[in-house]
């Protein structure tokens, strides 16, 4: 047929309108982007707490929480940068030349020229520049790089090709009907630069912070009025509001969620899980949901015999011989792959010729010469087939397509007769053996799995039933009805790439934690919009910068693996919440206490700035702990860790308000004695709060891990040896410390006791 390409003048003329063929950059500077990590409500009270501390001229303490500060605003800095990896990689398959029909001639132009209404010709090889709508031609195109499905799939006239397909057979000329953004490749990569999860962790600290900066303000503004009411000196007034706002403010919270997530990470690299964005751990701990792609997650991936059915008085094995006979290997057809895996060529005839499978005939053709005869074999559609033999099989033909198989017909002609129908042979994408098991332990585990699949409701049904999967089957056209309950889902069909982030968009809206998974640049939004995004083994480039976690190994297991450590990463940050909370109740109540009782400040801020070494940074060992993963997802319901802590802190604070009381009160110590004592009974008491509140059973009934013991030991022992030996502080006796401890524990035996009561039903630490 005559083609018609664009002239010069007519493709500038529309390069102004639609743009060129490029995914548009948008880039801003790193300077920028850092600098809006310090632009949030818990770096400005760290800033604030910094500008305080250099005011008062402590250098040391301004520059620990600077430090703090800096550290998390890189850990963000380097997170956000995964997104844009996975534009950058959807960027750079744009740039390739392609041969266009211009002014009458054929012409090799850069991609980026190309515009809708140009012809354009590809063959073997090459990558598609543009969506194409295919005016002549047949090929074999592998979509791998959009869809992550590795079965090439036939194009001829009339149907289209998209941008990012590699033609691996054939070769066709097209007109193109869409360049850039407008591309599905290029609105895949739109739909990633939008999409985003709900930042869990963020939401967390905030809500942590704002509830101790209430108690903080209120305690500030009390002892602050009560402190000018009897006339104190503004400097001493200024210092301990900073010391209250240090006292209050978690500093470390964040960084030790990154250290658990971190350490989390690096174990699950030992079997074959690597984390991209380390906000995948604690979200994978809260998952509710996991929609599973089918193709290659639940099923192999690759083209297996599944039935043969014999149609004459030929056994299954001559059928499944003659089908094997009309493949080659050399061709690299997944089908011809699967038959000849499981019938190799018999030895027993010659093959003299052999026409491959065309898309126009749509089957292949065999010439066999045995010691008898000379016999024509050939396999195809079975429609093609049937016209051919003039027998229809349509029942036998549908029952095997309705679980989704696909069904070739074999026939067979002696030289100069006519074809005989032989049989019929399906072939399918078979189930991993290790499927079932594993979704099984997912349910065990509280993790709801929903199949998302291309296939037909039919197919994925059958699927589903092969898999034990219980519940409704629907189509992605009705996740637009509102009257749908997802929760009753349990697989969704004839699902287009978009309609995965849809799907992941609306379980979001219910409220839920959701995982997918993915492979191809096609599943890359669904990916970053999910809060648990995986890439599964052989995944894309695209799709690997998209997802949060990349499994090295095929199937489920992994994911299961997953989920465990995940949950374990969420009882040590839990721990570590815990015990913060109850620092952050018992410090700033028994500063203020000293204030009101005899208007002195019994703690400094180089006091305050090495208890918060000494608690909140060494505490991060906690990451190290022993933990067990709960049976069902975690949750962090911010009110339930501030009455668990509260829990725990009311006798860790008597007890702690009462050696005050002796000490000043009683035995009138010296203020600068007190404040040492009191550095060193703050010290204790975070110690002990670690091991009460690690579990939700009596605390001698979990076995901490042996780096915990240590390094509370070596907290201990430092805290101990500055107070003895007056370093940084006023020195007292040992038996003072000595009896500190004693009387503390007393208190944690208690504290211990009420949180055994309580936990549970607060659902903390809960098995």
């Amino acid at each position: 047929m005559a083609l018609d390409g664009l002239s010069t003048l007519e493709a500038q003329r529309i390069v102004r309108e639609t743009g060129p063929n490029a995914i548009p950059a948008r880039r801003q500077p790193w300077w920028r982007r850092l600098a809006g990590k310090f632009w949030a409500p818990v770096p400005w009270m760290l800033e604030v707490t910094a500008v305080l501390e250099l005011a008062l001229g402590k250098w040391a303490d301004a520059a620990l929480v600077a430090a703090v500060l800096v550290l998390n605003a890189a850990i963000g800095f380097v997170q956000e940068g995964r997104a844009r990896s996975a534009l950058e990689l959807l960027r750079s398959r744009l740039e390739v030349d392609a041969r266009v029909l211009r002014d009458g001639r054929w012409v090799l132009l850069p991609a980026t020229g190309i515009v809708p209404g140009d012809v354009v010709h590809v063959r073997v090889g090459d990558f598609v520049p543009a969506d194409l709508d295919i005016l002549e031609g047949d090929v074999l195109a592998d979509q791998s790089g959009l869809t992550g499905e590795s079965i090439p799939v036939e194009r001829s006239t009339g149907s289209m090709l998209y941008s990012g397909t590699v033609i691996v057979r054939g070769e066709v000329t097209g007109r193109v009907t869409a360049t850039g953004v407008r591309t599905y490749f290029g609105r895949t990569a739109e739909l990633v630069g939008a999409s985003a999860p709900e930042e869990h962790l963020g939401g967390l600290v905030l809500r942590m912070v704002r509830a101790f900066i209430a108690l903080d303000l209120v305690l500030a503004a009390s002892a602050t009025g009560y402190l000018i009411v009897t006339g104190s000196d503004l400097q001493d007034i200024v210092s301990f509001a900073v010391v209250l706002l240090l006292a209050s403010i978690p500093v470390a919270l964040p960084a030790a969620f990154s250290l658990a997530g971190a350490l989390g990470a690096r174990r699950l690299a030992e079997v074959g899980v690597l984390t991209t964005r380390l906000p995948v751990l604690q979200d994978a701990a809260s998952m509710e949901v996991l929609c599973v792609d089918k193709t290659g997650t639940l099923t192999r991936n690759r083209l297996s015999v599944e039935r043969v059915v014999p149609l004459a008085a030929a056994s299954a094995e001559d059928v499944l011989a003659l089908a094997a006979a009309a493949s080659d290997a050399a061709t690299q057809d997944p089908i011809d792959l699967a038959i000849l895996e499981q019938s190799p060529p018999r030895g027993d005839w010659t093959r003299s010729a052999f026409v491959p499978f065309d898309p126009a005939t749509k089957r292949s053709e065999a010439t066999l010469t045995t010691p008898r005869e000379t016999l024509r074999v050939t396999k195809g559609s079975p429609a093609v087939l049937a016209r051919l033999t003039g027998a229809e099989d349509r029942e036998e033909v549908a029952e095997l397509a309705a679980t989704g198989a696909r069904v070739l017909s074999i026939a067979v002609a002696s030289e100069t007769g006519a074809w005989e129908h032989m049989g019929l042979v399906s072939l399918a994408d078979s189930v991993r053996d290790e499927a079932q098991p594993m979704l099984r332990r997912l349910g065990e585990l509280g993790v709801r799995v929903m199949m998302v699949t291309g296939d037909s409701i039919q197919t994925a049904a059958a699927v589903a039933a092969q898999l034990g999967m219980v519940g409704a089957v629907i189509a992605a056209d009705d996740l637009g009805t509102e009257n749908i309950d997802l929760g009753r889902v349990a697989v969704v069909a004839q699902v287009l790439p978009e309609d995965k982030h849809a799907l992941v968009r609306r379980l979001q809206t219910a409220g839920q934690i959701v995982g997918m998974t993915g492979d191809g640049v096609n599943d890359a939004p669904a990916l970053r919009q999910a809060e648990v995004g995986i890439a599964v083994e052989g995944a894309t480039d695209v799709a690997k910068a998209a997802a949060g976690a990349v499994l090295t190994r095929g199937g489920l297991t992994d994911i299961v693996a997953l989920v465990e450590e995940s949950r374990r990463i969420h009882q040590r940050s839990l721990t570590y919440a815990l015990n913060v909370s109850v620092k952050k109740i018992e410090v700033p109540v028994l500063l203020a206490l000293g204030v009101f009782a005899w208007r002195e400040f019994v703690f400094t801020p180089l006091l305050m700035a090495l208890l918060l070494l000494a608690n909140d940074v060494v505490s991060m060992a906690i990451t190290t702990d022993r933990a067990t993963a709960s049976g069902r997802p975690n949750t962090w319901r911010v009110g339930r860790v501030i009455a668990g802590a509260l829990v725990v802190a009311f006798p860790m604070l008597i007890v702690s308000a009462g050696i005050l009381g002796v000490a000043r009160g009683a035995l009138h110590l010296p203020l600068n004695e007190v404040r040492t004592i009191i550095f060193v009974t703050l010290v204790v008491s975070s110690q002990a709060t670690i091991y009460i509140v690690r579990t939700g059973a009596r605390l001698w009934r979990s076995r901490p891990s042996g780096t915990l013991i240590a390094v509370s030991a070596l907290d201990l022992v430092g805290a101990g040896m500055l107070a003895l030996r007056g370093w940084l502080m006023p020195p007292v006796p040992a038996l003072t410390l000595i009896a500190v401890t004693l009387t503390l524990l007393l208190g944690a035996t208690a504290a211990d006791t009420l949180k055994a009561l309580t936990f549970r039903q607060l659902g903390l630490h809960a098995p």
